[in-house]
């Protein structure tokens, strides 16, 4: 049974398109505006091998944030979608990854109960033109779109890029082991329903 999600997003401050395949291989194609997070989008598909499509136009003009949330936001309702009723799935997923000096860990159940505990020590507040404080809401709006408890913690870090990028690759990983199929045809909840 194939897992693919599709969204489309229009508010007046945006128009995404989202499409994810949760059996892919990380092809990825993605075009948000904002070449740093397309670049942390890129890591997202390859290192959780998804086939990602994004296409996202914004007010740019007067910021990143409504961009950035948009598109996170139709990734998680594509992600969701693509989950169905979750049957057959591992649900929890974690990952620790190191990215030079710096270390990330992610842990993601996907419950039914959109959450996230987020932990990060301070870093510079720009990656080029990248609001690095929107890094915690950018999987705020995965959290509650893909309707997922989602942990993130960074454990060490100096460099900012390293820092998000971290959290992205184990993010990805631990998204890549939580979707994967078991082979059985069950909800894995004593409640029969995530």
């Amino acid at each position: 049974m194939s897992r693919v999600g599709t969204v489309e997003r229009k508010t007046k401050e945006t128009s995404v398109s989202v499409t994810v395949d949760l059996d892919g291989s990380g092809g990825v194609s993605v075009n948000t505006g904002i070449a740093f997070f397309d670049h942390m989008l890129d890591q997202l598909g390859r290192h959780a091998s998804l086939d990602l499509t994004i296409k996202t136009t914004g007010d740019l003009h007067i910021d990143e944030h409504h961009t950035i949330e948009d598109t996170s936001l139709a990734l998680g309702e594509a992600i969701n979608e693509a989950l169905g009723n979750r049957a057959g799935i591992n649900r929890f997923g974690d990952a620790t990854v190191p990215l030079d000096e710096a270390l990330a860990l992610a842990v993601i159940d996907f419950s039914g109960r959109p959450h996230l505990s987020y932990s990060c020590p301070p870093m510079p507040p720009m990656i080029g033109s990248y609001d690095t404080t929107l890094t915690k809401h950018i999987f705020a709006s995965l959290a509650n779109a893909s309707k997922a408890t989602i942990h993130i913690k960074v454990l060490d870090g100096e460099n900012a890029h390293h820092m998000v990028e971290a959290q992205f690759k184990a993010f990805a990983r631990a998204l890549k082991q939580a979707v994967a199929r078991t082979g059985l045809a069950d909800v894995p909840s004593t409640k029969g329903v995530l």
